[in-house]
């Protein structure tokens, strides 16, 4: 199946999927597709509910609610891309900004995780930078990569980053709490302390994170203008 053709049936697909299980859809989606990653870009994505959860200060509340859902949906997409597009999809990954109501959901295609991605410029000095920042936050990845998924689009894949106090807090039923805070702490201090403009020539416009504690690893993703 063609490239085109993929991206347009996940694009209708998503589309309906989001807006079953929310009763609302985004108002776009942009769909780019690499020899990594699936990447859905989804803009305008916030139901009737959670807008009146979000204006009642209970983001709390929305982001459980919305965990919760997106874990189906997560699950749902994988089976359509590996089945009905024939995608080796590894691992799912979402993340939004509540600021701008917009998001992001990534899929993993299955790769020998000894294939380092392609250089490009800069790619050694930010992700060194990268390591730097989240060892301070938690510990050094034991293995980082980054790779450009289109022109304004960088995924990071990070593996060996969960602390024993983390996998603690799972246990202990804090995942959401755990999540909360270290999207917060992430994309605060990497915001601070990463310059992708010194290491890239390249400024940030949305920065988004994830993590999938079972399997010890997580992405980053750079949304530049």
């Amino acid at each position: 199946m063609k490239t085109r053709e993929m991206i347009s049936q996940s694009t209708s697909y998503v589309t309906k999927l989001l807006r079953s299980r929310f009763g609302k859809g985004p108002q776009s989606v942009k769909i780019v597709l690499s020899e990594r990653c699936i990447v859905f870009q989804l803009r305008n994505f916030i139901s009737p509910v959670e807008d009146f959860l979000l204006v009642n200060n209970e983001e709390e509340t929305f982001r459980y609610t919305r965990e919760l859902v997106m874990n189906a949906v997560l699950e749902d997409l994988q089976t359509f891309l590996q089945q009905e597009l024939g995608l080796p999809i590894s691992d799912m990954y979402y993340d939004w900004g509540v600021h701008n109501a917009s998001g992001m959901i990534v899929g993993l295609l299955e790769v020998d995780s000894s294939d380092k991605a392609p250089d490009y410029d800069g790619k050694e000095a930010l992700e060194r930078s990268l390591s730097d920042i989240l060892e301070e936050i938690q510990k050094r990845p034991e293995h980082l990569d980054s790779w450009w998924v289109d022109a304004s689009t960088l995924c990071v894949y990070r593996r060996g980053i969960t602390k024993l106090i983390e996998l603690e807090l799972i246990e202990l039923g804090h995942l959401d709490l755990l999540k909360t805070a270290k999207r917060r702490l992430e994309k605060r201090l990497i915001a601070q302390h990463v310059d992708t403009q010194e290491h890239i020539g390249r400024s940030q416009y949305e920065l988004y994170l994830d993590w999938d504690f079972g399997r010890d690893n997580g992405i980053i993703l750079y949304i530049f203008e």
